[in-house]
């Protein structure tokens, strides 16, 4: 690891220390398109099982939409103070269709097949469409929320704040998002902005988490 490398990892573990679930934004400030822009690069570019990206983020900035959000999400005032809501919304199923698409996508960016990453394309149409629906849903919310854990770290290297939320109902902002005619289902939000600390209970408080030796267990 070079020095650079090392400065920006200590960067990193600084800002992630730095971050916490920001309780109060302040709807005056927006983020700059270019931070935007890294965090979104950086929830797309995440991991997913088998590549297949099952997932879609959405951008919501209309202050129409997003008032008729609050309400079904607890009330929540960063649902309408922060700059922009990324939503997390995962397939609602794995099909043959979405498996060949990603796939086909592969070979036509990497310019060539090849034959075990075809017989691993059959394994799964073989495997996932049989599955049931929901289980399928299921696998592909786990892979959103890597993309989403992703998106906290790149907001948080950039001195962003955000708030991640489980805390709204996925049938109704499904609804409000016209996200089940597209397949799709929510599984998370994560306002993104800047907190608004005279007013934020949480902004002084102490960090907590379990120190490593009850965290973590070396085999």
């Amino acid at each position: 690891m070079s020095d650079t490398q090392a400065t920006d990892a200590s960067s990193l573990i600084e800002r992630l220390n730095w971050r916490y679930a920001t309780k109060k934004m302040d709807p005056a400030r927006k983020v700059p398109a270019d931070k935007l822009e890294r965090i979104i690069e950086a929830a797309r570019l995440a991991p997913t099982s088998s590549g297949l990206q099952p997932f879609e983020l959405l951008v919501v900035t209309d202050p129409a939409v997003r008032a008729r959000i609050q309400p079904i999400a607890w009330n929540q005032g960063q649902i309408v103070d922060s700059s922009h809501l990324l939503v997390f919304a995962a397939w609602d199923n794995y099909t043959a269709e979405r498996i060949n698409t990603m796939f086909d996508y592969t070979n036509e960016v990497r310019g060539f097949t090849n034959e075990g990453w075809e017989n691993y394309r059959q394994q799964l149409l073989n495997a996932y469409p049989q599955r049931d629906p929901q289980v399928n849903f299921e696998h592909a919310a786990r892979q959103a929320y890597i993309a989403l854990s992703a998106a906290l770290m790149a907001a948080a290297y950039e001195g962003v704040d955000s708030t991640p939320m489980e805390g709204f109902d996925p049938n109704a902002l499904d609804e409000i998002l016209g996200l089940r005619a597209r397949h799709l289902r929510s599984v998370a939000v994560l306002p993104l902005g800047y907190r608004l600390a005279e007013q934020d209970w949480l902004v002084n408080l102490p960090k907590v988490r379990r120190p490593r030796e009850r965290f973590v267990t070396e085999v």
